[in-house]
C-alpha cells in the first residue's frame, strides 16, 4: 500500500512544483514576520498569533498561484469532487497521465514539527477521500473504491526564530483524522525524484546542485484585498 501511495505522489505531483511550494514557503514566513515587526506595535502572544494568521493567508495565496503554474485545478465550487462536502480552502487537483486517478493537494500549519495539523472543516472532508487507504475486510460492492487521495503540503514554523520555518513536509492524513498514513519531510521525499537531467558537452564542468535549493530573493509582498468570509470560512483557521 505505502509504495503504491508513493508512486502515485511521484507520478503526479511534480518534482518542481514541491521545490517552488518549498521556496514559497519559507519567503512567505519571512514577509510575515517582517509586516508585524514594521508595521505593527504588537509584541509577544499577540505579534506570534498575528504573525500566524497573515503567514498562512499569504502562503495559502501562494500556494494556489504555484500550483496552478504547474496544472493544479482549483477544486470548483468549493466542492470534494463526487461528493457534498464543501471545502473552504484552495484544494488544488492534479491528475495522472491517464486522468482517471488524481491527487488532491491541500496547504496546511503543523503546530510543530511532525504534529497533526489542526482539524478545520475543509481538512475533515479532504481526509474522506483517504478512506480506502486504510485497511478494512472488503464484505460487498457498495464499499468506497479507489480514487483520488488527499495529501497535505505541511508547514511548521521555527518555535524559536520568528520568520523562520523549522520543517516543510507532505503528509497523507487517514479517514477518521486520527494519524498520518504517510509523512515524511520534503527534502527526503524530493529526493525520490529522478534528478533532472541537463545536457553538457563537458561531464567534468557539471557540477551537482541540492534537489530542494531555497531562492535568495523574494518577491515584494502585495497586501492582498480584504473579503468578507461567511462564518463558516472564519472556522477555517490555520
Amino acid at each position: 500500500m505505502k509504495n503504491n501511495i508513493l508512486n502515485r505522489l511521484v507520478d503526479v505531483l511534480p518534482r518542481d512544483l514541491l521545490v517552488d511550494l518549498t521556496d514559497m514557503g519559507v519567503t512567505k514566513a519571512r514577509e510575515a514576520h517582517e509586516i508585524i515587526r514594521d508595521h505593527t506595535t504588537l509584541y509577544g502572544k499577540s505579534a506570534r498569533g498575528a504573525e500566524g494568521q497573515i503567514r498562512f493567508r499569504i502562503m495559502e495565496q501562494g500556494f494556489q498561484e504555484s500550483c496552478e503554474k504547474y496544472g493544479g485545478l482549483l477544486l470548483e465550487g468549493g466542492l470534494v469532487e463526487g461528493s457534498d462536502l464543501r471545502i473552504f480552502q484552495p484544494f488544488m487537483r492534479f491528475s495522472g497521465e491517464e486522468g482517471d486517478i488524481g491527487v488532491v493537494l491541500g496547504l496546511a500549519s503543523m503546530p510543530a514539527k511532525g504534529e497533526m495539523p489542526v482539524k478545520n472543516m475543509s481538512r475533515r472532508a479532504g481526509v474522506s477521500l483517504n478512506y480506502n487507504l486504510t485497511p478494512r475486510l472488503a464484505l460487498d460492492e457498495s464499499d468506497p473504491k479507489p480514487g483520488d487521495i488527499f495529501v497535505l503540503f505541511l508547514v511548521a514554523r521555527d518555535p524559536a526564530k520568528s520568520g523562520q520555518i523549522e520543517e516543510i513536509a507532505i503528509g497523507i492524513i487517514d479517514s477518521n483524522y486520527e494519524d498520518f498514513l504517510f509523512y515524511e519531510a520534503i527534502e527526503k521525499f524530493v529526493a525520490r525524484y529522478a534528478p533532472p537531467t541537463d545536457i553538457h558537452d563537458d561531464d567534468s564542468d557539471v557540477v551537482s546542485e541540492p534537489l530542494v535549493k531555497l531562492k535568495t530573493k523574494r518577491s515584494i509582498y502585495i497586501p492582498p484585498e480584504s473579503d468578507n468570509d461567511d462564518d463558516e470560512k472564519q472556522e477555517d483557521d490555520i
